[in-house]
């Protein structure tokens, strides 16, 4: 039987933290200890009173069936209450809040809301997978900005070209920055408010993943700006060490929150009730974000010294669980990547994960990801290692 593939499968290349991935297999089997740096999925445990509460609720729902498609009230009611007391943000639960399966289904599904053939979504890079290849099964064709250091990382939105404008129904942002840690100002921000709604561009703010995650100054939410046009999306696996449970919120403007249900509507059937009930403790609960956030600081304060008297130059995330460190001059992201492959330390290198802009630049080139998933013990290890780092 010949199979065939779709065009879209055929035309979308590999994950590249699947990549990562296969290098991590590839030393352990030559039996070398790895310190993975590479895929951003936390190592820590997920707190003892989620897991409790995962069982009890489990045993409370064993035949309550289907649950909501869009997270039951009591859920939707924690996600108002905390953004409420984190940004001071009113939100109504039943009109601007809709639960998700973790963030990757749905910022992956987000364009089939508002995207048809021959649109125009505008993505950053380097920049979440899902951005742009949700955009493109979605019919939709992406625009990349880079994300440069000069810019502080930010999205220089005054300069992206009128024509594209006319054509953008989305833009994404994504503030803590994966992978730079760059922080938004609320002045950026409003700034980008105005702009959009000029050009009548959704903004679409990939916020929630790493606003808890951050050194000393607290990130700002674009909907302290505004919620007109906005709708922002927020996940529990990084926040609470909840990756494998898969729940999250999107929130914001009340009409785009709706075309976003029904997406959900016709594509899956809600967030299970146990794992709802579980995100809801998670999201009372601030202790724990600030133990992750002490455990984060405490493994930057061992690694970027490191890297700095490797011969690296000198960096300092302001947020997020990464450390995005620049090769040294005359030298390629991929190429010291390589280099802390000898030492058995896996990163990713930044060009696997931004793409070539129109003028032919990829931001990502001559950067390397860290993500300060692995344990104390082999945090502290890395930084030994690093001493024996050949550039």
């Amino acid at each position: 039987m010949n199979i065939q593939l779709s065009q879209r499968i055929s035309q979308t290349g590999s994950y590249a933290f699947a990549e990562v991935d296969k290098e991590v297999a590839k030393l352990k089997e030559q039996g070398v200890h790895v310190i993975d740096f590479g895929v951003g999925d936390p190592t820590s445990p997920t707190p003892e009173f989620v897991m409790e509460e995962v069982a009890a609720a489990a045993k409370r729902h064993a035949t309550t069936g289907y649950p909501s498609y869009f997270g039951s009230q009591d859920f939707r009611q924690a996600c108002a209450d905390y953004m409420q007391e984190t940004f001071s943000v009113a939100l109504d639960p039943e009109t601007q809040i809709a639960s998700t399966i973790g963030s990757k289904e749905a910022v992956f599904n987000f364009p089939l809301g508002f995207v048809d053939p021959g649109d125009v979504v505008i993505c950053p890079t380097p920049g979440y997978p899902p951005y742009k290849t949700g955009t493109k099964f979605a019919g939709g064709t992406p625009y990349f900005v880079p994300l440069l250091e000069e810019n502080n990382f930010l999205i220089d939105f005054a300069a992206i070209p009128a024509d594209v404008c006319q054509k953008a129904k989305i833009i994404w942002t994504n503030y803590p920055n994966s992978p730079s840690g760059a922080l938004a100002p609320k002045e950026w921000l409003a700034e980008l408010s105005a702009w959009a709604i000029e050009n009548e561009i959704i903004i679409a703010a990939d916020e929630g993943c790493y606003i808890d995650m951050y050194v000393q100054e607290k990130p700002v939410s674009i909907l302290e700006v505004a919620t007109e046009g906005i709708i922002t999306f927020y996940s529990l696996s990084k926040r609470n060490n909840m990756t494998g449970y898969r729940v999250g919120f999107v929130a914001g403007d009340e009409e785009i929150v709706n075309a976003f249900k029904k997406v959900k509507t016709n594509i899956d059937s809600g967030t299970p009730n146990f794992v709802q009930e579980a995100g809801i403790v998670a999201m009372k609960d601030m202790q724990h974000a600030e133990e992750m956030r002490e455990e984060y600081r405490k493994k930057r304060q061992i690694l970027e010294p490191a890297l700095e008297a490797a011969g690296l130059p000198h960096c300092h995330c302001p947020s997020t669980f990464y450390i995005w460190q620049k090769a040294p001059e005359g030298m390629s992201g991929v190429e010291l990547a390589k280099k802390f492959l000898e030492l058995g330390i896996v990163v990713t290198p930044g060009a696997w994960i931004s793409d070539v802009t129109e003028d032919g630049v990829n931001p990502g080139e001559n950067f390397v990801r860290f993500a300060l998933v692995a344990t104390m013990e082999n945090v502290e290890e890395a930084s030994k290692r690093l001493a024996e780092l050949s550039l």
